[in-house]
């Protein structure tokens, strides 16, 4: 624990975009940080994302929203099916930014991990540093020794440890039934045409493209297959097999990836909800708290809200943080007290824990729509998907609602906002 007149201890177990992320926030909310992430630098790795206005707000709240959307992209946004033909196309970034103040951006994960990492201080990332063991008590034990940390926050990925840990009772993860690939092609030649942002679903498969500031373009695909298949050449070989005869510019953007350029990743989601977010002292966060299906885009936006909730509510807990306060003679308001501390936590798991579940449910069944590959039901799907985009274009607009407006709680003293 901290001595007197010491800054509270925050550990964050994993240097993600989550993590990075509380991190960011807890050390600018007056904590002294430090993110064990065990890989030896912050590599660039992974390929594209989506960040949605709730996410932008989330970043906000780190100081990083701005540097994040310097990468909007102005463009149509469209549903296609495999012959090319448009089911919706439409100016829908305009009416998001008109409805939520923000478009949805795409961007690298490099650039938003960038965007985090600049405002960690260089002496809060323990790198090369593996986390063993993490208690309720706030003990994180490392193979460097251990650490007696005032909050703990495990934002350890999707196989988290620390959730097996903490609910052994829970059945944990289970397959959602559907692989998914994704890959950044190499910067298109200049002049080339421009690449209209568009998913084009299948019988039980699905294409996105999407184009980047950088004049790159993510490109996404998923499908049903057995848990742990693999292609028996290459992942790139594979998705020329599947979508290679689909419409333009699908076949196109394939021919200029390279088959190390393909991750391919089988979609897990939990099997339930966790019973909270919290133990003790310690708080899960992104991954580690709700892993969801990739349909709705959130899985980066709700471990951004994650964060920024949980910064909110923990520097009101953390007097020295509070702007005005006063210090004890002995300096131990710089010290959280342990019930504040511990209803912060309790707060974090009632504002969280309702919204990432309705959020896993909806992408879910998102996924359950899109591997559809019964001809009725495929032909039902686009239909339908055609009429809306026709007479009611903003319906999906309206449903998107409940995630896209967000709000952060509303600053250090304060647990108000939406959760």
């Amino acid at each position: 624990m901290t001595g007197a007149g010491a800054r509270p201890r925050a550990v964050i177990i994993g240097a993600g975009i989550g993590g990075l992320a509380a991190a960011a926030g807890l050390h600018a909310a007056g904590w002294d940080v430090t993110a064990c992430e065990r890989a030896a630098a912050l590599e660039p790795v992974g390929s594209g994302l989506a960040l949605a206005p709730n996410g932008l707000r989330a970043l906000d709240v780190f100081g990083a929203g701005d540097a994040v959307r310097a990468h909007a992209v102005s463009q149509e946004i469209g549903l296609r099916r495999p012959d090319g033909r448009w089911l919706v196309r439409s100016r829908t970034e305009r009416m998001i930014t008109d409805r939520f103040g923000d478009p949805v951006i795409l961007l690298p994960r490099a650039r938003l991990i960038d965007a985090l990492a600049s405002r960690v201080p260089a002496g809060a990332l323990a790198l090369s540093t593996e986390v063993t063991s993490a208690g309720p008590d706030g003990r994180v034990v490392t193979a460097a020794g251990e650490i007696d940390a005032d909050l703990v926050v495990a934002a350890d990925g999707i196989s988290s440890a620390v959730r097996g840990a903490l609910f052994p009772a829970h059945p944990g993860l289970r397959y959602a039934g559907f692989t998914t690939w994704r890959l950044v092609t190499p910067e298109m030649p200049a002049g080339s045409p421009p690449v209209p942002m568009a998913e084009t679903w299948g019988r039980g498969s699905v294409f996105g493209v999407m184009p980047l500031s950088d004049g790159r373009v993510y490109c996404y695909a998923a499908a049903p297959a057995p848990a742990g298949a693999r292609s028996p050449d290459d992942e790139l070989a594979e998705l020329v097999r599947r979508f290679g005869g689909w419409h333009q510019p699908i076949p196109a953007l394939l021919a200029t990836a390279a088959p190390a350029d393909v991750l391919r990743h089988d979609v897990a989601e939990l099997a339930a909800p966790l019973p909270a977010l919290h133990r003790g002292r310690i708080a899960l966060l992104g991954d580690a708290a709700h892993p969801m299906t990739p349909n709705l885009g959130q899985g980066a936006c709700q471990a951004l809200e994650d964060a920024a909730v949980l910064t909110r509510l923990t520097a009101s807990a953390n007097d020295s943080s509070v702007p005005g306060s006063a210090a004890d003679a002995d300096g131990s308001a710089a010290r959280p007290d342990g019930s504040r501390a511990a209803a912060a936590l309790a707060r974090y798991t009632s504002m969280r824990l309702p919204r990432t579940t309705r959020v896993v449910r909806l992408s879910h069944r998102a996924g359950r729509m899109t591997t559809w590959t019964s001809p009725p039901a495929v032909a039902l799907r686009d239909g339908l998907a055609l009429a809306l985009g026709r007479l009611a274009p903003t319906a999906a607009l309206r449903g998107l609602g409940t995630i896209y407006d967000w709000r952060p709680p509303d600053g250090p003293g304060t647990a108000t906002g939406t959760g």
